[in-house]
């Protein structure tokens, strides 16, 4: 699998590139080519897409959406009308547009792209939130909206903390390598965060370095990989000592369990 981050030509994108179109005012559209169709996730507007495809030879024959607020579905019925595209969503959300209602299980396979993914359900910033596990071209990968962020997790807009802990606790048993596509630049902000909870975190001050590299020279952060999330992610390291630590000082209160230090933590960013 390919990873461009900076798609100029039609020789740059090849079968299984990835790339995220930047949307909005901080939103990614992900985009899987494959070697004449292409599938795109969460569009928040249709423009960069159909910019993207006037410059490269392929179809939009699928969108998925993650969960129904407006900046990564405001595209998918302009999408649909212009291209055909069939379009996969959570069962449970209201959508401008879907053909296929998807829940915990549901398989989306194709084949070109090479696409082969399975359906979470991943509660807490909304209530009917999916994400999409699996593999691009072989690459395991996860698509997964507004749940998890580089550095971070979605705030709760429709969900409990117990429902976002759960959630973020079924992308442990993924392949360590999955490159997670989250929808949003916020790397910088979450880091600036995560270095408050844990302040001798090597891998995090590492991160933080590289990041700031990239955004300096106009290069997404994104996709993180699962691997790094786990060695600096604050709200996928809950049974770490200093996390624990940091979260129950914050709070000034006693945290019994893995959900309370979530809730905190999520309070703590929430201030931020």
């Amino acid at each position: 699998m390919i990873l461009s981050t900076t798609p100029q030509t039609a020789d740059a994108v090849t079968p299984g590139s990835l790339l995220p179109l930047p949307a909005l005012r901080d939103n990614y559209i992900w985009l899987a080519a494959g070697s004449s169709h292409a599938v795109v996730v969460d569009p928040g507007e249709a423009r960069p897409v159909l910019d993207f495809l006037e410059h490269h030879p392929l179809q939009l024959v699928a969108i998925l959406l993650t969960h129904h607020h407006a900046d990564h579905v405001g595209g998918a019925r302009e999408l649909a009308q212009v291209t055909g595209a069939k379009v996969y969503g959570p069962a449970t959300e209201t959508l401008p547009v879907c053909d296929v209602r998807l829940r915990e299980g549901d398989l989306v396979n194709l084949d070109d792209p090479a696409l082969a993914l399975r359906v979470l359900d991943v509660p807490g910033h909304t209530a009917g939130h999916i994400a999409y596990s699996g593999t691009l071209a072989g690459q395991p990968v996860l698509f997964c909206g507004d749940t998890l962020f580089s550095g971070g997790c979605g705030r709760l807009f429709e969900g409990t903390p117990r429902q976002m802990h759960d959630s973020l606790a079924k992308f442990a048993n993924l392949p360590p390598d999955t490159l997670v596509c989250c929808a949003h630049e916020y790397t910088l902000s979450n880091l600036d965060w995560a270095l408050q909870v844990d302040a001798s975190n090597k891998k995090l001050k590492e991160w933080k370095i590289r990041a700031s590299e990239l955004i300096n020279h106009g290069i997404p952060t994104l996709p993180t990989q699962l691997a790094l999330e786990y060695a600096i992610n604050p709200f996928l390291r809950l049974g770490n000592p200093q996390v624990m630590q940091a979260a129950q000082q914050w709070s000034q209160r006693s945290l019994s369990n893995s959900v309370d230090i979530f809730a905190a933590l999520r309070e703590w960013k929430n201030a931020a």
